[in-house]
């Protein structure tokens, strides 16, 4: 099936369209003045529309004044659609797309470039290693930050970052305990708590228990299903430090061991083979993570125009995964030589890694007036700590064959390996930022960032400089059009994988350069959000990896992609009682020079894409949601051989607010592909997640 306009692209962009009638000048009660600058007040409007995302400035700029596409998930909508992981909330920013999910990780791509799982994720706006499935409970809202970012954030893709921004605590008592369950009987208990710890409320406290023990859709060979048990708990405190500053600390750690499902396999000519929710993995195979966070914030306030900031955060990540590692190469192979009996390959092995990311931060944010204009400065530096150590016990490649008895767990034990593979790196960076507000329509950014990075062992060390400029134009108070430059800069390393062609070669860095033009328009009052931008992405210098068969592959570096699109947006209260989150993106993305792919579009990167989620108060007590989601025709394969075919995707829910003596109780229905659909999700055609059936899932929570 093929979606050249889609009915769902149209329907969004004539939203779009449609609102400029609903502009009026903005309520000025919401404006304070204080020492002659205008300070936007936040509004909260049931926490659809955001005014400000401090990830993309690091500082609290509004984004009519930020040169840049970004959009702000709040945890509102990842509550009414009973998110469970980030890609169940990131769906609603058509600008991401999905890929493979194996090994219980998520990989996403922003504006079509993948996001490295090192350097692609903030965390409260310090880097977070991501080889897992981030807890989204803990979460206040997420923002993505479109384009490159390394002026303020060091390597990182030229698609964008996603900042995963953790709840505070609170000032009132808070307590709220929720239960859910879907139709397979997976389970999800959550407690959620805040409030002061003394009289005077300068010591605040937010603890968060999540437990989850889910089972999928999918069987392994013996008729069993994927299981999912995770454990997370989180505390964050603060104290306030006289007039003078704040203290702040937080601790988290997931526990989360998951059976492994490396996804479906596809043919020549698309098709999954065998059935759709069969798993070539064995059920022995599984991965255990075990992430803990620990830092430290302060807010200093060294005057009323001047604050410093300083951070750490020290994230341990350690993963037993015992796979059965499945050969798609060798059940290809197996074909072509004549066998019918669907056998194929696997490797097995014990492995255990583990990754040590320590982040530090120092920002100066302040405001000086010279010669008659306002500059917001940002001065500061970063610096990344990164460790990282394998043990893999492995055994010999065997042969599997379908319908025959499954082979029972290895006897394989990490702790036999003594050769431990290391590898470390510092990374520094400091960057020097400045809003000039010339006047009350134009705005002007300039940024520059120095980078270092000293390795200890194999590969080159890195230096580089990126810019970053922008101006805003305001042709009214309530809306910004602006034009902005900046670069990316992405260290490669060296590559590590022993069935590499090319293992042991030194990458040199990715880089990219963009230009985005936008504008931004606060209608209803205020009420609503709606921007679009114009984007044009050119990344060289790019590292490929293509698979050679036989579980041997080879890594190359060389060549230009370009990305160009169009992304459009609104956010916020359309009507008094109808709220709507709606995204819609364009994509023209192509590997311009490259010695294997030139022409050829990159893997996971649909033409067109939407998403829309919405909500209808009936009344004070009930409401009702409805969401669509649509991803155009996509390559599972760099060659552009394989195509997955495009879908739309339609959910439905229905909540009820009750008060029962002293405690609100919230009861939710909610209806994921309310229509059935059969569609392929992310992943490459040896790595393909396919879309899970329709699913029911029922809560409750109650808020003392």
């Amino acid at each position: 099936m093929s979606y050249d306009v889609p009915t769902l692209v149209v329907a969004v962009t004539a939203t779009l369209g449609g609102q400029s009638a609903l502009a009026n000048t903005p309520d000025t009660s919401s404006i304070e003045r204080v020492d002659e600058r205008m300070v936007i007040t936040a509004i909260s409007f049931d926490n659809y529309k955001s005014d400000s995302a401090r990830g993309a400035m690091r500082s609290d700029i509004p984004l009519l004044d930020t040169p840049q596409s970004i959009t702000v998930i709040p945890e509102l909508i990842a509550d009414e659609q009973l998110a469970t992981t980030l890609s169940d909330v990131l769906i609603n920013d058509a600008s991401v797309t999905s890929g493979s999910q194996k090994w219980n990780r998520e990989v996403f791509s922003l504006r079509g470039f993948e996001l490295s799982s090192g350097s692609g994720y903030l965390r409260n706006g310090q880097q977070a290693w991501s080889h897992y499935v981030h807890p989204v409970e803990t979460l206040a809202h997420i923002e993505v930050l479109k384009g490159p970012s390394s002026m303020l954030y060091g390597q990182s893709a030229p698609g964008g970052l996603i900042n995963m921004v953790t709840k505070k605590p609170t000032y009132d008592t808070l307590f709220e305990f929720a239960f859910d369950v879907d139709e397979l009987g997976s389970t999800r208990l959550q407690a959620d708590a805040g409030g002061a710890l003394n009289q005077a409320e300068t010591l605040r406290y937010r603890a968060t228990l999540v437990k989850q023990d889910a089972e999928y859709w999918r069987e392994y060979q013996d008729g069993s299903s994927q299981e999912r048990n995770r454990f997370l708990g989180a505390l964050a405190l603060e104290y306030d430090l006289g007039n003078w500053g704040k203290l702040s600390a937080h601790y988290d750690m997931t526990q989360d061991k998951t059976g492994i499902d490396r996804g479906a396999w596809l043919d020549s000519d698309g098709h999954i083979i065998g059935d759709k929710d069969a798993i070539w993995d064995m059920p022995w195979a599984f991965t255990d993570n075990e992430v803990e966070n620990y830092g430290l914030d302060m807010d200093l306030y060294l005057n009323s125009d001047w604050t410093l900031t300083l951070g750490l955060n020290h994230q341990m990540f350690s993963r037993q995964r015992l796979d059965s590692s499945p050969s798609y190469d060798s059940y290809v192979g197996y074909q072509q030589a004549g066998y019918t009996d669907g056998r194929y390959d696997y490797t097995a092995f014990d492995r255990f890694d583990d990754w040590q990311y320590k982040t530090y931060y120092a920002d100066l944010n302040g405001y000086l007036d010279i010669a008659g204009m306002e500059h917001q400065f940002l001065i500061g530096a970063n610096m990344l700590d990164y460790y990282y150590g394998q043990l893999r016990d492995k055994d010999q490649t065997q042969t599997h064959v379908p319908g025959q008895p499954l082979p029972p767990r290895p006897d394989l034990d990490y702790h036999r390996d003594t050769s431990l593979y290391e590898s470390e790196y510092n990374y520094y960076g400091f960057y020097l930022q400045d809003l000039i507000t010339l006047n009350q329509q134009w705005q002007l950014l300039l940024g520059g960032r120095y980078d270092i990075q000293r390795k200890d062992g194999p590969g080159n060390n890195n230096e580089s400089f990126v810019p970053k400029v922008g101006a805003i134009y305001h042709p009214q108070e309530n809306g910004s059009i602006y034009l902005s430059y900046s670069e990316s800069f992405e260290p490669q390393g060296v590559v590590a994988k022993e069935d590499d062609v090319n293992d042991g070669m030194d990458l040199e860095p990715e880089t990219g350069k963009s230009w985005e033009l936008g504008s931004k328009w606060e209608l209803a009052d205020g009420r609503l959000m709606v921007d679009g931008a114009l984007f044009d992405i050119t990344k060289t210098d790019i590292a490929v990896t293509e698979d050679l068969g036989n579980g041997q592959t080879k890594t190359t570096q060389g060549g230009e992609q370009q990305h160009r699109g169009v992304e459009l947006s609104a956010q916020g209260q359309a009507s008094e009682r109808w709220f709507v989150m709606t995204s819609l993106m364009y994509l023209d993305a192509e590997y311009t020079h490259h010695d294997t792919y030139q022409g050829k579009r990159p893997m996971d990167a649909p033409e067109w894409s939407a998403s829309a989620w919405t909500r209808y108060k009936l009344n004070d007590q009930w409401a009702f949601n409805l969401g669509a989601f649509y991803e155009g025709d996509r390559y599972a394969d760099l060659n552009n051989t394989i195509t997955k075919d495009g879908y739309v995707r339609v959910d439905a829910g229905a909540s009820l607010k009750r008060m029962i003596k002293q405690v609100e109780m919230n009861l939710r229905f909610n209806v994921e592909n309310l229509f059935d659909k059969d569609y392929m999700a992310g992943g490459s055609h040896s790595d393909l997640s396919i879309g899970a059936e329709r699913s029911f899932r029922l809560s409750a929570q109650f808020n003392y």
